[in-house]
């Protein structure tokens, strides 16, 4: 690719991208709304808002491809969440439509699909079951890229993120953890492939106790190296697993199950 737009620049996740993917294209367009620091040679830094439908669509501007980590990474107040995650997903695929970039990467969660208990399987069909409102919010942008597929021919790998940190550091963390290494791979074979179409995949390594079945999307390529069994011994000389009846031994969401945002926000 000439350009590869990155969003969510100086979050967790699109810093790594920002510093692994430079070979994916000549210039890395680099998007916060937090300050990211001088731009290196290949890259062209350019704040904006999400929930800004004009500064998106010049954002978007020449652009070959999207890997699109912005938007409101947690739990917050709807207003919050919405401007981010609703608003400014149409402004990101209106702009993708209208300057015709035809794959996207996007980060999704695992919270879109939070309240299934952790003895049942998923695979791509599984339909969501958000945990929390930012969990719907990313139910919300994985039928907003379908219909933009169906509609418009734009590609996008809707990526059910599980836990993406350097390594696992609690107990449910050993069925949900995604290395870097893992999550770039990925991100390489999505822009890779021929044909991409707008799969449902889950973002998570190759742990023994997964709950995530990635079989259906095989054509990809994409085979995760990395387990989080490595964790398990120091997590248990650290602490015992949760009891049975506690959320994050309950439910593959864990604890956004039981946040209760009305007291939080709203009392």
């Amino acid at each position: 690719m000439k350009r590869l737009l990155i969003t969510g620049a100086s979050g967790g996740l699109g810093s790594v991208c920002r510093e692994r993917l430079p070979h994916m294209a000549d210039i890395l367009r680099l998007s916060a709304r937090k300050d990211i620091g001088p731009a290196a040679a290949h890259e062209e830094i350019v704040p904006c808002d999400l929930s800004d439908r004009e500064a998106v669509e010049k954002l978007v501007e020449g652009c070959d491809g999207i890997i699109h980590m912005g938007g409101q990474p947690n739990e917050a107040p709807w207003e919050v969440v919405r401007n981010s995650n609703i608003d400014g997903m149409f402004n990101l695929y209106e702009a993708a439509r209208i300057h015709g970039v035809k794959r996207i990467f996007y980060a999704s969660s695992n919270h879109a699909i939070g309240f299934y208990e952790q003895d049942q399987k998923l695979d791509a069909n599984s339909p969501p079951k958000p945990d929390s409102l930012y969990g719907v919010s990313k139910v919300f942008g994985e039928a907003l890229s379908s219909m933009y597929y169906d509609k418009f021919g734009i590609e996008t790998a809707r990526v059910r993120i599980g836990s993406s940190f350097p390594e696992a550091d609690n107990h449910r963390m050993l069925s949900t953890w995604f290395s870097y290494d893992d999550l770039i791979l990925l991100i390489e074979r999505v822009f890779a492939v021929s044909r991409l179409g707008c799969p449902i995949i889950y973002g998570v390594s190759d742990n023994d106790c997964s709950w995530w079945d990635n079989s259906e999307v095989g054509y990809i390529g994409w085979k995760p190296k990395d387990n989080s069994e490595q964790f398990r011994e120091a997590l248990d000389k650290k602490s015992s697993p949760p009891e049975k009846d506690d959320v994050n031994a309950k439910y593959q969401g864990g604890g956004m199950t039981a946040f209760d945002y009305h007291n939080r926000w709203h009392s």
